[in-house]
């Protein structure tokens, strides 16, 4: 075939004759270890032999090299692909031979449809959000300055007196439980709960909103060397460790800005009931122990105790 100048794409003539010239390679490949394996034979002289099984095992090179370099050729003339894929040059994770072992290319496409559902909702959404907007908007213009309501008074600072009487209240609903009420940096107060003679958690305070809150054994030192609550440093177990990531995400279902008083009550009902963390069995279970762990996962309506994987 002559060389000239390809237009864009790939040229299918180049790539039949590419795919020939494969097989080619791979029957002369397959000579070679044929001559490997058959030796020298058919020789009465042993001289005639090695002449014989040289020469044949040279032929069958020279076949390899110039086949090998046949297919070098053809395949600067088949050209590259068109970029028109939408998924581009990831089109050709589709002709991977172990495809049952890493589906990269259907998780790919699945990704991709994934995303543009989203793309769409996500619009679908901005469109009535910005709707709902106008409306609040036309409807604020025709009520008069005098006649619009007074904003709320922010909660997020509330004085110290009334965060004293809330933790105050709620040490005295839990008698298994004590807190300990101080403020290092200014108003904002920090809690150190004990509760029985299983753990101590440190609770980092902005007014009544709890920012912050770590999880240690009963044993363990929850103090800086200056005297202050360690508020960074983590537990040395694991378990610990676990009851803070649950805390954390306790913090985040508890939400009720208009009544933060009711919020921090709720968070001291759910920690109360890791008073049993070493003596209650999974609910799902039913074992004491998983990994080496007991529950250390409870459940924020009915307070029941889960191990980390049993919970899903």
């Amino acid at each position: 075939m002559a060389d000239g100048v390809l237009s864009p794409g790939v040229n299918l003539e180049a790539f039949s004759q590419a795919i020939a010239a494969i097989q080619a390679l791979r029957s002369s490949v397959t000579r070679v270890f044929d001559c490997l394996k058959d030796g020298m034979r058919n020789k009465e002289t042993l001289e005639g032999r090695e002449k014989g099984f040289v020469s044949a095992f040279q032929e069958s090179l020279h076949s390899v090299s110039r086949d090998l370099g046949e297919l070098e050729r053809l395949s600067n003339l088949v050209g590259k692909p068109s970029e028109n894929h939408p998924l581009h040059n990831s089109g050709l994770l589709s002709l991977d031979p172990v495809q049952d072992k890493t589906p990269l290319y259907s998780q790919l496409l699945q990704a991709y449809k994934w995303s543009n559902k989203l793309q769409y909702h996500a619009g679908l959404a901005s469109g009535l959000l910005n709707q709902q907007s106008l409306k609040r908007s036309a409807n604020q213009m025709g009520v008069s300055a005098k006649r619009r309501p007074k904003a709320q008074p922010t909660t997020l600072v509330l004085p110290p007196q009334y965060v004293d009487d809330v933790i105050s209240r709620i040490d005295r609903m839990f008698p298994e439980m004590s807190i300990q009420l101080s403020r290092p940096n200014g108003t904002s107060a920090m809690l150190l709960v004990t509760l029985g003679k299983v753990l101590k958690v440190i609770v980092v305070m902005r007014s009544l909103f709890i920012d912050r809150t770590i999880v240690k054994g009963y044993n363990e030192n929850v103090y800086t060397e200056d005297g202050k609550l360690d508020i960074w440093s983590k537990s040395n177990y694991q378990v610990f460790q676990k009851v803070t990531d649950h805390a954390t995400t306790a913090l985040l279902h508890y939400q009720l800005p208009q009544m933060p008083d009711v919020v921090v009550r709720s968070f001291m009902t759910w920690l109360r009931s890791y008073i049993k963390l070493f003596q209650a069995p999974c609910q799902r279970c039913g074992k004491f122990l998983q990994e080496g762990l007991p529950p250390t996962w409870r459940d924020f309506r009915t307070l029941e105790a889960f191990h980390d994987t049993c919970r899903q």
